[in-house]
């Protein structure tokens, strides 16, 4: 449909400069023709009825194919004319005998007159729904181009694009930014563009019609001055850009302007819409930070006030009866001061690590490690409480290399090993073993405590989450060390689950990259 309108649009327009010597010539042909094909039918025998019915044809004929409505009107009268000079009696006169043929000569008349204006009609009507049709492609294909874009830089292309395509003339682009028109694009219709496009003269113009929200420059009565039609990309009074169209020495036609005051609302609406999903996703994120700081001082207000308050209270009953007390019961107050202070160590370093990792501040150390030994560096600085679990650490007979960062795998062994301890009772067994497993190392920290309930399992990596059952990652349940574990592991490459350890209990497993001996000879 597009390439058979450009052709038949190139047609037009060349008709158009030379049309009335085409309709005079076309008219001249045709009645010439429709004469000699009558005289022909005289000379067989034909009956003027079929005679006329040729010069009806032929005012068809140039009702079709010729631009002016007049010639339709003019034709009908030379019809009646030469059909009276050549096939009425006496012949080769405008005089005739018989007074029946004013009747005939009127009813030629308005039989040719009428069927060549409905064609003429027809011909009108055929070219207005092509027209519509292909307008309606365009701005289809040009609404998909758009709804492709993400960026307000590339729907003005794309626009470009299509109107460079669809006018065959030179497009300018000016994007607005913070009130004001960036630097103009120019989009030519063929290799190069005219250096008058981006003089001071059509910038300004194009300020112009930035400004008032208003068509300005060439074919306008405002700034006539300018090579271009400048026009705004709008919604309402919000002006996203400015168009230029360079004119030259062809004006846009009424159907021309009628599909560029299209393309342009749609690409109005394309930036619209942008600005607003990123408005949106601007909002999601600040509204996300907003709930992760309440969340935060939520938690830090209410579980830090535990540790807190039993560390002055502890201190405060040493300063008032250190004397007094036994050694044994110091000994104790001392411990639970460590091991409150150590909680607290604990929770900013997870904080601080969570942060950095979420940022991307934290650059990996990787270095090929033996995870045995990464194992037995985790189980010294675990929970005091350890002593009362069974740990137990499951390895292959080979040694297992993984490509990881050591201290921070450690925090995260670290991190699991604690939950595990906390939120199972004295003397369950926690189980860790490592396994290759392809490219991949994977370790899993077994324990056969009381479990996590399946609908709590989604969630137990988000930050802040603790679970109504008090199952989470700290005692006091901030919900920060599985949440630091996720962000450790995926850094590295490697995935972490929870799942059922049978008969019962819980198990954690995560993967991380496995590691080569480096021989250096």
């Amino acid at each position: 449909m597009k390439k058979t309108y450009e052709v038949l649009q190139e047609a037009h327009g060349r008709r158009e400069r030379f049309a009335p010597l085409w309709d005079i010539g076309v008219s001249v042909l045709v009645l010439l023709c429709a004469m000699l094909l009558g005289y022909l039918f005289y000379t067989v025998g034909f009956t003027e009825a079929n005679i006329i019915t040729v010069y009806i044809l032929g005012v068809v004929i140039l009702s079709v194919i010729t631009t002016n409505r007049l010639c339709c009107l003019v034709a009908s009268i030379m019809s009646v004319l030469i059909f009276n000079f050549f096939f009425t009696v006496p012949r080769f006169t405008f005089r005739f005998v018989d007074p029946g043929y004013y009747v005939t000569f009127l009813i030629m008349f308005f039989a040719s007159f009428l069927t060549g204006t409905l064609a003429s009609r027809l011909k009108k009507n055929a070219a207005q729904s092509a027209q519509a049709a292909f307008r309606t492609k365009i701005l289809f294909e040009t609404n998909q181009l758009l709804q492709k874009e993400s960026e307000t830089t590339d729907v003005m292309a794309a626009t470009a694009g299509q109107l460079t395509k669809l006018l065959k003339k030179d497009i300018v682009m000016y994007s607005a930014e913070k009130g004001s028109l960036q630097d103009p694009v120019v989009y030519p219709a063929g290799e190069d563009h005219p250096k008058e496009l981006l003089t001071e003269n059509e910038r300004a113009t194009a300020d112009w019609a930035f400004r008032n929200n208003k068509h300005a420059g060439a074919t306008t009565d405002t700034l006539a001055s300018a090579k271009c039609l400048y026009l705004a990309i709008r919604v309402n009074e919000h002006v996203y850009g400015v168009v230029g169209i360079y004119i030259n020495e062809r004006p846009l036609d009424s159907f021309e302007n009628s599909v560029l005051l299209a393309i342009l609302g749609e690409c109005a609406l394309a930036i619209e819409n942008i600005k607003n999903a990123k408005e949106k996703e601007a909002a999601a994120i600040l509204a996300k930070n907003e709930q992760l700081r309440a969340n935060l001082l939520r938690a830090i207000s209410h579980d830090l006030r535990t540790p807190l308050t039993s560390i002055s209270g502890n201190a405060s009953t040493l300063l008032s009866n250190y004397q007094r007390l036994d050694d044994e019961s110091r000994t104790q107050i001392f411990t639970d001061i460590y091991d409150d202070s150590m909680w607290l160590i604990n929770l900013v370093e997870n904080l601080l690590a969570v942060t950095r990792i979420e940022e991307g501040r934290v650059n990996l150390h990787n270095t090929a490690e033996l995870m045995d030994e990464v194992i037995a560096e985790a189980l010294k600085h675990v929970d005091r409480k350890s002593k009362e679990h069974i740990i137990r650490v499951h390895s292959e007979p080979e040694f297992i290399l993984a490509q990881i960062d050591a201290k921070l795998i450690v925090q995260v062994l670290i991190n699991i090993v604690d939950n595990a301890i906390k939120y199972t009772p004295e003397g369950s067994v926690i189980e860790i073993s490592t396994r290759e497993s392809g490219s991949m190392v994977e370790v899993s920290i077994s324990d056969n405590g009381p479990g996590i309930p399946d609908e709590q399992k989604p969630h137990i990596f988000d930050m802040f989450y603790s679970g109504a059952n008090k199952v989470a990652d700290s005692r006091r349940s901030l919900g920060l060390g599985l949440s630091l574990c996720k962000s450790i592991v995926t850094a590295h490459g490697g995935t972490i689950e929870v799942a059922d350890h049978e008969p019962k209990g819980t198990t954690f497993t995560f993967t991380l990259p496995g590691g080569e001996v480096e021989l250096h000879e």
